[in-house]
């Protein structure tokens, strides 16, 4: 179907909602946070879109942006001379910008961690804080980073241990099946993800196709983990094949409120 080949990978959403975090200082309050996921810079698609799409973004002005995986499709070295220069245009902050690593930018297989680690000389390059089972502060907003669930990296443990409830605290993974591991000594409030693409394609009535999770009910959007955790799997604004049906590119906007 030419529509879901040629339009729907390219109009983009921009979905706004509100983030009540816990112990937010006041003078977060109503600050902006937007959330990128899922660049896929690669030759699937035109990755001009995605320079588009910064552009577009830079209207809400936000105060803190993460990228929470998959800046890139394989991570050779083609693909990572496009994504400097896609995040050349990157939407600029008026406080912070952070990143997380994805399972493609391990490159082929996930088993590169050379290729990983050449993402994020880039990333940081442009800007870009990448958090790698670590946490960093930032105004009083203290987000903690976990790398990719499926990469012989992911050790958040350590990091998990050392937070402090107290502070205000935002988690992101890329992979929501990292909610389901036994490393989250109690945390209690949101974790940011992408990963799912929200399926890339839905047909009403029939349960989402392609899902590159084991837990089935990770597909987009907010969920109460019933435990005192709330998850946002982003949509995805790049696609690793160039096809969706019901499911928009998305950046999600959040403004921050006090919980």
């Amino acid at each position: 179907m030419l529509y879901s080949w040629q339009v729907e990978p390219f109009w983009l959403e921009f979905v706004e909602r509100k983030l009540s975090v816990k112990n937010l200082p006041r003078e977060l309050e109503g600050k902006i946070l937007m959330q990128i996921s899922d660049l896929h810079v690669g030759t699937r698609f035109d990755w001009k879109f995605l320079m588009d799409s910064f552009e577009k973004a830079k209207k809400y002005k936000p105060d803190f942006v993460v990228y929470t995986g998959d800046f890139v499709n394989h991570g050779n070295l083609a693909e990572r001379e496009d994504l400097r220069k896609v995040l050349e245009h990157a939407v600029p902050e008026n406080l912070a910008t952070f990143g997380i690593l994805g399972n493609h930018d391990y490159g082929t297989g996930w088993k590169g961690p050379g290729v990983a680690g050449k993402i994020c000389e880039i990333a940081e390059d442009s800007g870009i804080t990448m958090l790698r089972n670590a946490q960093q502060e930032s105004y009083g907003l203290n987000f903690i980073g976990f790398d990719d669930l499926w990469s012989k990296n992911f050790t958040p443990e350590e990091v998990m241990r050392d937070y402090d409830p107290l502070k205000a605290n935002i988690v992101l993974c890329h992979n929501p099946d990292t909610c389901d591991e036994p490393v989250w000594n109690n945390y209690r409030g949101w974790t940011l993800s992408g990963h799912t693409h929200g399926g890339q394609c839905r047909i009403p009535g029939v349960i989402t196709p392609l899902l590159p999770v084991k837990n089935r009910k990770y597909t987009s959007g907010a969920i109460d983990l019933e435990d005192g955790r709330m998850l946002y799997i982003n949509r995805a604004l790049g696609h690793s094949f160039q096809v969706r049906f019901m499911v928009r590119p998305e950046i999600t906007v959040f403004t921050l409120i006090r919980g």
